[in-house]
């Protein structure tokens, strides 16, 4: 691919996950990182050493500046987030930015109306939605093979890493809330969350939520980073299959079980259990899933809506309604689990 075909990319931001971000736009053919910020000059001088050719600079304004670059990859803590992509977006240049979006409804409210009058893709960093195995039970429910999805509950817990400035919950629950938003695709309703900080005053260490989607849907969220497991594994029950996606797995990422409860012949009810209803316990399948790293298939999807004009997977008003459902929590986590509505 010739140079001037590529998509030019700036980045700022190079830290925890930043470095990996860095590492998959350059290793695509049909990217050019053309410049990347970051505070640290030590991290400057590494960026030169494993990717030469690449500018570096302390000033953000410099990504702004340069007429190179199309999009700019904001990968900086959170609380940066807002201030930098709308300033992105004022400038005229295409936005990645990590999750979560903003740290207020109303600020993610003023990314995507900017967006969409500057006419930028405006892309937020949740991954889950461009991993092959949800992607894979994402397909299934499409196509029905799940039945009617009833629930869904994920397990994201682990030893470390502890954050000062966001707490357990907004640091690992934006993954699995933009994966209910999309399994479930109804419209949330309430949320209730509870938590306790054990570790550091006011910034909770495990936190359940709950949100309660229409027609009945839920969707159940475990978070920890002070927990004895490392586990990201999520669970839907549907009415005729159920699916288990355990990240942490090497190779059998997604199970599908042929269980569920069935109406006896007849019957258009549930009533007394033994004369209404039977349980059906079959085959557990391990399907056959193309596995590529995640990250690298976010990045090109970037790249394309830049060429393309494509919505992304994970727009802006993805972005938006899981700051909103993570507002909503804190909220009621502030309330010791009371329902907060949305």
């Amino acid at each position: 691919m010739s140079e001037a075909s590529k998509t030019c990319i700036g980045q700022v931001g190079v830290g925890y996950w930043g470095k990996n971000l860095l590492r998959n736009f350059a290793a695509l053919d049909e990217v050019e990182v053309v410049q990347v910020c970051d505070a640290r000059a030590e991290v400057l001088d590494g960026i030169r050493q494993s990717h030469p050719g690449v500018s570096t600079t302390t000033r953000f304004e410099d990504l702004l500046e340069n007429p190179a670059i199309e999009g700019i990859v904001v990968a900086t803590q959170t609380q940066q987030h807002f201030a930098m992509a709308e300033a992105a977006l004022q400038a005229g240049k295409h936005v990645f930015v990590e999750k979560p979006m903003a740290q207020t409804v109303e600020q993610a409210e003023r990314l995507v109306a900017l967006a969409e009058a500057q006419d930028r893709r405006l892309m937020v960093g949740h991954l889950l939605l461009y991993h092959p195995a949800f992607r894979h039970v994402e397909d299934l429910i499409r196509q029905g093979e799940l039945g009617e999805v009833y629930y869904l509950y994920s397990l994201r817990v682990n030893l470390g890493i502890i954050r000062q400035q966001e707490n357990a919950f907004e640091s690992l629950a934006p993954h699995d809330l933009a994966v209910a938003l999309r399994f479930l695709d109804r419209r949330p309703c309430a949320v209730s969350a509870q938590g306790q900080a054990y570790l550091q005053p006011g910034i909770e260490d495990v936190a359940f939520a709950t949100i309660f989607f229409e027609d009945g849907r839920l969707a159940h969220l475990h978070t920890s980073w002070l927990d004895p497991h490392k586990a990201r594994k999520v669970t839907v029950v549907g009415s005729r299959r159920m699916a288990v996606i355990d990240d942490v797995e090497a190779a059998e990422k997604v199970r599908l079980y042929d269980k569920g409860v069935d109406l006896l012949p007849g019957q258009t009810r549930y009533a007394e259990y033994a004369e209404a209803m039977t349980i059906r316990s079959g085959d557990i399948r391990i399907p056959r899933i193309d596995m590529q790293e995640p990250l690298r298939l976010e990045c090109r999807h970037f790249a394309s809506c830049i060429r393309t004009g494509e919505r992304p997977r994970s727009d802006g008003r993805n972005g938006l309604d899981v700051v909103r459902l993570m507002a909503a929590a804190q909220k009621s986590l502030a309330q010791r689990g009371a329902s907060v509505e949305l």
